[in-house]
């Protein structure tokens, strides 16, 4: 930590290091409940309670050697995936074309687009449900691939259109006046620009499909069970320990997606300051 100006006085040290102290506080209040669930996944016993009487893998074995899990992870991975895919491809696609200078509406097309995340969820999976059953998309995979697409893509396009903001329009161009076809225009000039900002938006999406469980209890059967969904049913019908060691291995991979994202991050801002 850089040390303070030898002009700042007393109220202003107190400030600067009692804020500190308060974000401190606050961290922790918000990690606790985090930071809580993982040593009890590694609990001997089957009992929520400290102190352990002892640690033991036998929760993660069970994780890893249950047919009901192992179910919920290929369900999860194949929705997720294909949500990923789905969503990164039209949110670039909507980034593309809210940043035409002269795209009428912009405003309202934007709104619209990324209402799901401002809409409460368990309206949008009540309204998902009404329209999606009667056209036999409920109690399979495809529906709630596209009902996690929809819900995906406004990340996409938030972090494209705002990796667009500093983008020069001019480079493209000057290809177009060489004879370059829009398609190769794309893949050689605007995509390696713009891929952090896809990237990340690919993260979040499969981050939201991944982690989502609103939707899942609406659409989907008892065969489409996902990893959230499997949790829920946990919880409700047999608590055990294996729920815990589910839930230790969701809070490292959401860790190693915050860390991609903040490396994806530091590289936009190197590549803005190489261009600016």
């Amino acid at each position: 930590m850089a040390a303070l100006p030898p002009y700042v006085g007393r109220l202003g040290r107190s400030w600067h290091y009692g804020f500190r102290i308060l974000c401190g506080l606050i961290l922790t209040f918000l990690m606790a409940p985090v930071l809580v669930i993982i040593p009890l996944s590694f609990n001997a016993e089957p009992y929520f309670t400290y102190p352990m009487p002892g640690f033991s893998l036998r929760w993660y074995a069970d994780f890893m050697a249950s047919d009901v899990w192992a179910r919920a992870i290929q369900n999860s991975l194949i929705i997720a995936i294909c949500t990923t895919l789905l969503s990164t491809a039209l949110g670039t696609l909507s980034a593309l074309g809210l940043s035409h200078p002269r795209l009428p509406y912009k405003t309202l097309i934007m709104g619209i687009l990324i209402s799901p995340m401002i809409v409460p969820l368990v309206i949008t999976a009540v309204g998902m449900y009404f329209f999606y059953a009667p056209l036999g998309l409920t109690n399979n995979l495809f529906g709630i691939i596209l009902a996690h697409t929809a819900l995906g893509t406004p990340f996409v396009v938030i972090t494209v259109t705002a990796t667009l903001i500093g983008f020069d329009h001019s480079l493209t161009r000057a290809a177009s006046s060489l004879g370059a076809s829009p398609a190769y225009t794309f893949f050689k000039i605007t995509m390696p620009l713009v891929l952090p900002g896809i990237i990340s938006g690919a993260l979040f999406a499969f981050a939201t499909s991944f982690d989502e469980v609103v939707v899942v209890l609406f659409l989907a059967g008892v065969e489409e069970r996902t990893i959230p969904r499997q949790m829920w049913s946990g919880m409700r019908e047999q608590l055990s320990p294996t729920i815990l060691a589910v839930a230790t291995i969701l809070v490292v991979l959401s860790v190693a997606l915050l860390t991609t994202l903040e490396l994806l991050r530091r590289r936009n801002e190197r590549l803005r300051g190489i261009r600016s």
